[in-house]
Order: C-alpha cells, then structure tokens, then sequence
C-alpha cells in the first residue's frame, strides 16, 4: 500500500503536468520527436499537387493512369528516461530539490508520450543501474515511473553515467528518444543534505562532464535520439553571503572553512561556474547532442518551450 501523502504528491504532478502538456507541449512534443520511418499506406490516383516523385510507375503503366505511393510517419517511439539518483541530486536552496524537478520534467515528457500513444521506459542511476523499468504505454505505467523517480531509495549515491548508458545499449537495441536529466556534476558525488556539505563540494569539486560520460552520450547517440537535461540550483551557480562557515565532507569527513562573505571569492566562484555551464554546453553540441539547462528557482515552463521550438526550426531547415 503506497502511503497517502506519496499518493497526493505524485497526483499533484500528475495534475501540474497534464496540463501543461494539453495547453502548452502537446503540439510541440509531436513534431519535435518524429517518427523514425515511414509506412506504406496505399496506392491512389495522382492528384494535381502531389509529388511527382511519389509516382507508383508500375501500377501507372498497368492502369494507363498515373497512381503515387502514400506513406504516412511512423509515429509510435519508445522514450526511454535515464535519470540521476546520486546524493547531489537531493540538494535544493528553494522548496523543491532537484530529484523533485527532474521529476516533474519526466513527468511533463512521459505524459507527452503517452498523450502520442508512445512507450516510456525509465533507467534510474548512481554509480549502478539501481532501477530499470521497460518501455510501456498508459496513464498507469508513466504514474509508477513518476512514483519511482521520487521515491526510489537508492543503495549508493555516487555517479556513473557511463555505466547507466552501457546498459541502455542492451536492454534498448532499437532507436529511441532517449532523455538523460541529471546536474552532470563530476563523478561519486556523496549524499549531502546540509547546504554546507553542498557548498564544499561545489567549492572543491566542480568540475566538467568527465571524457567517460561524454563518450558513453557520444556512443548512446550514434544509436539514439539523445536529449540531456541539465538540473541545477542557484548555489551550485553562485555562493550564498553566509559570512565564515566551517564544512565538513559527507564522504570524507575532511573539514574546510571558507569565507562566503568574501565578495571577490563570491565572484570569482559565480564566473566560474557561468565558465562551466559554457564548457558544458559546448560539449553537448561538438557531440551534436541537445540539451537543456533549467534550475530549480525558476519555472521551466519557457526553457521547454524555447528548447522544442529551436529543436523544431532546426529540424524544418535541415
């Protein structure tokens, strides 16, 4: 029996995301994410206005009248959602962490999905596979996926994005839309709750996407449609004015006193990581993968919006 304040928050989400899909997504959703073929529907009498090249020669010289093939898009895809379970993903400054907006996220793409009568499959990772869900359709299945991005306790809390990506090449042969949403921080990641901890290891360890997980993405596209959506928090962006704080590693126990109220160490931090939010930009597109960036203190609503629509031009003009 799933307790009832799980029950209300996955409803809650259910009904945030729904309608956002119908309003807003829904249009946008299907020509973003096309069909990967075409399906022979049937021959028909040419009609002025469609494409010569469509024209079916064997059957026009037979009936002495010319007839075009008519394929329609194969619409149904698989989406398969690899999300991050390492312990940074617990962080949040405002009132909802990361883990709960990357479930909202999948939450808003698995509604979209199932509303196209598509499958959604979920992959749930630390430095392990911890969970994997097949592909299914239906209001029910995307519910448990939700239930489980939230509320799945997993057993380890470093990161292995590599690992996550190998294992999708095996149990997901065929192409699919494949949306990996992590912070894509470097790698084991320890569990942190206190903003302290939080601030150290941004502070010692913020570091790019390691050249193992970007080749595992390179290596998933080449196959899959790949999609990365980056979660992130105003803190891992920039220090909070706290005056002196004395930190402690959650992993390691080291001990490390900084000074936030340090305005030019503030600054520096905050350039440094605009610097990386850059770099890892620039790696998703030399990869020719899309991503994202949205953040928990603020709606993603637009980000979406704005990510399909460029998604959507660049594919019409390519």
């Amino acid at each position: 029996m799933i307790p009832r304040e799980i029950l209300k928050k996955i409803r809650l989400i259910e009904l945030r995301t729904t309608r956002l899909v119908s309003e807003t997504l829904a249009g946008q959703y299907h020509s973003v994410f096309k069909g990967q073929g075409m399906n022979f529907e049937e021959v028909r009498e040419y009609q002025p206005g469609d494409d010569v090249r469509a024209i079916d020669w064997n059957v026009t010289a037979r009936m002495n009248h010319p007839y075009i093939k008519k394929f329609v898009e194969e619409r149904e895809l698989t989406v398969m959602l690899v999300v991050d379970l390492s312990g940074s993903g617990l962080f949040g400054s405002v009132e909802q962490s990361k883990r709960e907006l990357a479930a909202e996220i999948a939450s808003v793409l698995a509604f979209s999905a199932t509303r196209n009568n598509d499958k959604v499959g979920l992959i749930l990772f630390t430095d392990r596979v911890e969970k994997y869900i097949p592909p299914r359709k239906g209001r029910r299945h995307v519910l448990r996926v939700i239930r489980d991005i939230l509320f799945y306790e997993p057993i380890r809390a470093g990161t292995d994005m590599n690992a996550a990506l190998d294992f999708l090449s095996r149990v997901v042969p065929h192409r699919a839309i494949v949306v990996v949403i992590s912070d894509f921080l470097g790698q084991s990641a320890p569990t942190r709750r206190e903003i302290a901890a939080h601030l150290r290891r941004q502070v010692i360890l913020s570091d790019t996407l390691s050249q193992a997980s970007l080749s595992a993405l390179r290596r998933a596209h080449r196959r899959h449609d790949v999609v990365a959506v980056q979660i992130t928090d105003r803190y891992e962006l920039e220090l909070p004015d706290l005056g002196y704080l004395v930190l402690q590693d959650a992993e390691t126990g080291e001990m490390l006193e900084i000074n936030t109220g340090d305005a030019r160490r503030r600054r520096v931090f905050a350039e440094r990581q605009q610097d990386r939010q850059a770099d890892l930009r620039q790696l998703f597109a030399a990869a020719g993968i899309d991503s994202i960036q949205l953040r928990t203190d603020r709606p993603y609503l637009t980000e979406l919006g704005r990510f399909f629509e460029t998604r959507e031009k660049r594919r019409r003009h390519g």
